[in-house]
This record gives C-alpha cells, structure tokens and sequence, in this order.
C-alpha cells in the first residue's frame, strides 16, 4: 500500500499553516494493526528525499509531533505487519475523532 499518494500531497497543509488553529484538520489517518500506534497528519511537506509530517500520534501516550514517511514505511510491530493508511478515512477537525 502506498501510504503517501499524490492526491494527499495536494491537499495537505504546509508545515506550521495550522500552527494557530483551535480545532486543527486532520488530512490522513495512518495506523499499525498490530502493535495499536495511531499516526493523524494535519500537516506536511517534502524534506530531501524523505516527508515531514506534524500531527498527532497516539502510542503508548498521545501527543502532537513530528515525524516522516521513512519512519511509517520502516515501522512494524511483533506480528510484522506494516504501517497502512486507513483508506475510508477522511479529512475532519481534530475534535472529531475525539468522539
């Protein structure tokens, strides 16, 4: 599964764009069935060869941060499974997935 298509990269913000949003967009959903890590972008950016994602991550603490396409395509947990993106997701206000 490709975990970065072109169309995401169309839609998602700059890095820093939503810096100051109350209720900042979530653009796409990536997630490791086996070991539970939850990956939500809300920004993003090429860097080198590599992407620079912002959002926030749910793993054994939630919290908001950085972190790029090598990481999620080199991730996998016990089972070997490797990072997907969730393909039925799409683009909500952050509070959203709180519910």
């Amino acid at each position: 599964m490709k975990l970065l298509t072109e169309e995401i990269r169309a839609i998602l913000p700059a890095l820093g764009s939503q810096e100051h949003a109350k209720d900042p967009t979530v653009y796409v959903k990536f997630f490791s069935p086996d070991i539970g890590w939850t990956w939500y972008a809300t920004e993003g950016e090429p860097e080198g060869r590599d992407f620079l994602f912002f959002g926030y991550v749910r793993g054994f603490v939630g919290e908001w941060g950085y972190f790029r396409l090598s990481e999620l395509q080199q991730a996998c947990g016990g089972f070997g499974l490797a990072v997907e993106r969730d393909l039925s997701f799409r683009p909500c206000p952050m509070s959203k997935l709180a519910e």
